[in-house]
């Protein structure tokens, strides 16, 4: 059954169906292209219908039809005296185009948003090597080191830690660290740490790295 498209309408339809694809259906030409364009009367105005007639050339070109010449572009609106059904036609028609591209448009919107809204959000961390020393080398460190890792935040994880010999028989407490960087101010942990007074003469900064 041949199928054959007379109406400006159609231009129109055709011109903002090829505005964000390439073919009919699918990513490659297909029969449905060949069947559309061969229901043409006559190529789309490359004026009117730039992209309809894009895809008029391409189709002929690919398979090895034979382009119609264009179509005339579509009569200026009648003047107020003429036929008043014949201008609400094509001015309903224009309407109807118009509406759906802005319906499609809006749509893809909405759905971009909600993709970039439920994308998940990445968590910045930071590695910290934290050098906790003593007053001398009569410090309880257990006690020292635990009272360090009684500290407790959101976003902190303690790690591994060590004992390292500073000279005169004096041992620092090195340790670990994962924080979130959101979470954990690294001035309010050294405030916490630095309560343990009794036990620790200073803390310092040895490494930091983001993770």
């Amino acid at each position: 059954m041949s199928v054959s498209f007379n109406s400006t309408l159609a231009f129109s339809l055709l011109n903002a169906l090829f505005e964000d694809r390439s073919y009919v259906a699918g990513y490659e030409v297909s029969d449905k292209d060949v069947e559309a364009f061969n229901a043409l009367p006559s190529g789309p105005n490359e004026a009117s219908f730039p992209h309809a007639a894009r895809w008029y050339k391409h189709i002929a070109a690919v398979k090895g039809l034979t382009a119609k010449a264009g179509s005339a572009a579509p009569a200026p609106a009648a003047a107020a005296e003429e036929d008043d059904e014949d201008v609400d036609l094509f001015g309903s028609d224009d309407d109807e185009v118009d509406e759906e591209a802005e319906k499609i448009k809006q749509q893809r919107l909405a759905e971009y948003a909600a993709k970039k809204a439920n994308k998940p959000k990445t968590i910045a961390k930071s590695m910290c090597t934290l050098d906790v020393k003593p007053w001398d080398d009569e410090t309880d460190m257990v006690a020292l080191e635990a009272h360090v890792r009684a500290i407790t935040m959101d976003g902190l994880l303690w790690g591994q830690s060590k004992l390292v010999p500073i000279g005169y028989g004096i041992k620092k407490l090195q340790i670990n660290c994962v924080i979130e960087d959101e979470l954990v101010s690294l001035d309010v942990l050294e405030e916490k740490i630095m309560e343990g007074e009794d036990f620790i003469q200073s803390m310092d900064m040895a490494a930091m790295q983001k993770i």
